[in-house]
């Protein structure tokens, strides 16, 4: 059986929740994290699967894999990351075997299995590697169009190298934080119209960024280059990304340097990686470049993913939580690769666990903006939610809370959830 194997749609697996049509956790995802619990305080490695996790480091020890148990004795993937791809891809494959319907080796080993499963309900997820660090794109062309027609010309609203090289900026691996963790609205300068001077107050058009990130899992030396072609080797798995910007600080900011405080706040990342080996059915042609891109940024076949991506907004308040954009990964304009590539053209090395943010993730429709930038137009036509509540921008207390997944036949990939609730800004000393 090789890794491909993994995943066939008529897979089953003796964990009955993992067989829903609705899980985000079915046999042919087996996504990794690291997670703790009431049992075992201590961060260890563990693999998704219905509604529970497989520690990785329980299945060493009774010798059901071949790695060193302290691979997974670790509070980040980072370390088994660096084992390469071909024990990312041996662990996915045995645990496959192992998870199998019909496959009775762990299911009845009570001993072990009583001691290698628990339930995700029980478990706190923790940030799943350690990131050295962090960059964000801006690579949909759908966004860039409604931001430059909002701020500029609708006519010429996109700047002129927007369609010639992945745009992107260094951001702050320090304030990555894990989905669930709270997010404290930020405080900054803030220049009011009519106002000659900026004030510093606590921002007052808080907003979020619905994106996807990948995980270097291949690094690079300084000085070298990475093809668009290989690209997608150096790549180790994705997550839901959630960018939250300050968008009234970073209009005073931004020029000439670009985001700085406006996004180095909080950026929410979900906790389980997908492997690109579980995504590889769902991939789907790229839209097409006009004009063609330079050649170290050209690549064959088929780089993007269809992902199918979700917004939920609780209100502050509310029990229930309200859609509030759909759209699709597969609509970037730039691809990982050509990104990857872009990123280290100069020379620019990349380090196990960075993390690259692909730019608000928006569609061709109303509904389907990844911002509430876009779809308020920048507070000027607010959300009405099924409360009666308007929306122009994120209300402390509101609770954010993105999904993804790519639709098979009877099953589904999915991430999870990349949530946050927003504090109020702290009060002044």
């Amino acid at each position: 059986m090789g890794w491909h194997q993994t995943n066939d749609p008529k897979l089953k697996s003796w964990i009955e929740s993992a067989n829903a049509p609705d899980s985000d956790f079915p046999i042919q995802n087996l996504p990794f994290g690291v997670f703790s619990d009431g049992a075992n305080s201590s961060p260890r490695v563990g693999v998704a699967i219905g509604d529970s996790i497989v520690d990785l480091s329980v299945l060493a020890r009774a010798g059901f894999l071949e790695q060193d148990s302290a691979l997974f004795v670790q509070a980040s993937l980072n370390a088994f990351i660096a084992a390469g791809r071909a024990q990312w891809r041996a662990v996915r494959l045995r645990l496959s075997t192992l998870l199998e319907t019909s496959n009775g080796e762990l299911r009845d080993n009570s001993a072990v299995r009583g001691r290698a499963l628990i339930k995700q309900a029980e478990a706190q997820l923790h940030l799943p590697v350690d990131i050295p660090g962090y960059t964000d794109f801006y690579s949909s062309k759908e966004h860039a169009t409604n931001v430059g027609s909002m701020f500029r010309d609708p006519k010429n609203a996109l700047l002129p190298n927007w369609l010639e090289i992945p745009i992107g900026y260094n951001g702050r691996a320090s304030s990555v934080v894990v989905s669930g963790t709270p997010v404290r609205r930020p405080k900054g300068q803030i220049k009011l119209p009519d106002v000659e001077r900026p004030v510093f107050a606590a921002c007052r058009k808080l907003d979020i960024e619905l994106e996807m990130g990948f995980i270097i899992g291949t690094p690079s030396a300084l000085g070298d280059a990475i093809s668009c072609e290989d690209a997608e080797a150096h790549i180790f798995g994705m997550v839901l990304l959630n960018d939250w910007s300050a968008r009234d600080i970073q209009q005073w900011e931004y020029v000439p340097l670009g985001p700085f405080n406006s996004k180095g706040f909080a950026t929410t990342i979900s906790p389980w990686i997908v492997t690109l080996d579980a995504l590889e059915p769902f991939r789907c042609a790229q839209p097409v470049q006009s004009p063609q891109p330079l050649p170290y940024l050209c690549h064959g076949g088929e780089h993007a993913f269809d992902i199918a991506l979700e917004v939920d907004l609780r209100a502050a308040g509310a029990e229930a939580a309200q859609t509030i954009s759909r759209t699709n990964f597969r609509y970037m304009y730039w691809t990982m690769a050509q990104q990857l590539a872009h990123h280290t053209s100069g020379g620019c090395n990349v380090r196990i666990g960075d993390l690259m943010g692909s730019g608000t993730i928006s569609g061709p429709t109303p509904d389907s903006c990844g911002s509430l930038l876009e779809s308020t137009w920048n507070g000027q036509r607010p959300l009405h939610l099924a409360s009666g509540e308007t929306r122009a921008f994120i209300q402390d207390g509101d609770e954010l809370v993105l999904r993804g997944w790519c639709q098979g036949e009877g099953y589904r990939i999915g991430f999870g959830v990349c949530a946050g609730q927003v504090l109020a800004a702290r009060e002044a000393a």
